[in-house]
């Protein structure tokens, strides 16, 4: 892993940054970035608030800096657990986060729905970054509903289930209604939908689409396996203990395949196709960042091809600029294909409401296992 990461490193900083004029009303990009450059330096530092993801910490960090000179400190963990320890310091004066990346459910519902962000649009000057042709939505995909803070960087195709082939076969799920057969029951793995995150996008998804009794007997009567750490449903998948995972974790199951593991992903079953997911790519601006230039060299950084083609490549996700060559280093079925109607559960209402509602309601259900 560690050979993989000094590869893509040094595949990607040996890129030259954007040299393009701006406008005729302000400096020359190259004079600019210089100036930010020279201000973030003086800074010394950008915090970020970031996934608990090894390689992603070994390689982000390294790239910035050798790009910039600017040191990272790399703050990786769950972003709600991280957002109420920030919440803490708020209430004591203290700011110590520039930078978030972070999932949807904590960017909308306590980064933004709490105002601790700073508009991001204005921060972001580097032609290659605001030009609208370098995006495939055709412009920057801002999720809040006043398009200024909160940048998605990944559009990600992803599978309905996954399977252990010694036990089960990526056939025997025609439909997703196959998952309530008796066969499987107490054979499923599942993220905890009580929690924000993963879990109760999942469980909100089944619900929207199928209704509460399917819920129910899908989180109930099968008797799944429940947990909230994703490596631990990825290793029941590995082992078999549950040979069915709704929610293991594509990148370590892509992993397990390669070290020959017999595991599969099962996409687009006809009454419900998969999802679009953004994952850790959305990317926010803290307000009373306490780095504020070594935050929007960051954050143009990040958002430019250079940037965000090295997280695709460290998270394996599909990045929503168009210029990546992510072709040759993502699997075909998770990039997005313009002819399905995918499910994007990180869309911005059904973050806010649905979600939670369904979340509240699969605590009540939940007491009953």
């Amino acid at each position: 892993m560690v050979k993989r990461s000094a590869l893509l490193l040094m595949l990607l900083i040996a890129a030259s940054p954007a040299c393009a004029q701006s406008s005729d009303s302000a400096p020359p990009w190259p004079e600019q970035q210089a100036k930010l450059v020279a201000a973030a330096q003086r800074e010394g530092k950008v915090v970020i608030l970031a996934p608990p993801d090894t390689q992603v910490r070994q390689v982000l960090p390294a790239a910035f800096k050798a790009r910039y000179g600017v040191a990272v400190d790399y703050l990786g963990g769950r972003s709600s657990e991280s957002a109420a320890k920030m919440r803490a310091e708020r209430e004591a004066g203290i700011y110590t986060v520039d930078v978030a990346l972070a999932g949807i459910q904590t960017m909308a519902t306590i980064f933004y729905r709490e105002k601790m962000l700073t508009p991001l649009r204005p921060l972001l000057i580097d032609p290659d970054v605001v030009d609208p042709g370098k995006w495939k939505a055709g412009k920057l995909w801002f999720m809040d509903p006043d398009q200024q803070y909160i940048l998605r960087l990944f559009s990600t195709a992803g599978a309905n289930l996954y399977v252990n082939t010694r036990f089960a076969k990526p056939s025997d799920f025609h439909l997703a209604r196959d998952l309530l057969d008796a066969k499987w029951k107490g054979k499923i793995s599942m993220h905890d939908p009580t929690v924000p995150g993963t879990g109760s996008n999942q469980a909100a998804r089944f619900y929207v689409k199928f209704g509460e009794e399917y819920v129910r007997r899908l989180y109930i009567d099968q008797q799944p396996g429940i947990a909230r750490d994703r490596r631990q449903i990825t290793d029941w998948l590995a082992r078999g203990r549950y040979p069915v995972s709704i929610d293991a974790e594509r990148d370590e199951v892509e992993r397990l395949k390669a070290d020959g593991f017999p595991v599969e992903a099962v996409y687009n079953l006809p009454d419900m196709p998969g999802t679009l997911s953004a994952g850790v790519g959305e990317l926010a601006v803290m307000d009373h960042a306490p780095h504020p230039n070594a935050a929007q060299l960051f954050a143009n950084w990040i958002a430019s091809k250079e940037g965000l083609e090295l997280y695709a490549r460290t998270r394996t996700e599909s990045p929503t600029r168009n210029d990546t060559d992510e072709k040759s280093f993502l699997p075909p079925e998770i990039i997005p294909r313009p002819d399905v109607s995918y499910f994007d559960t990180f869309e911005w209402q059904f973050t806010l409401t649905t979600k939670e509602q369904v979340r509240l309601r699969m605590k009540e259900l939940m007491q009953q296992r």
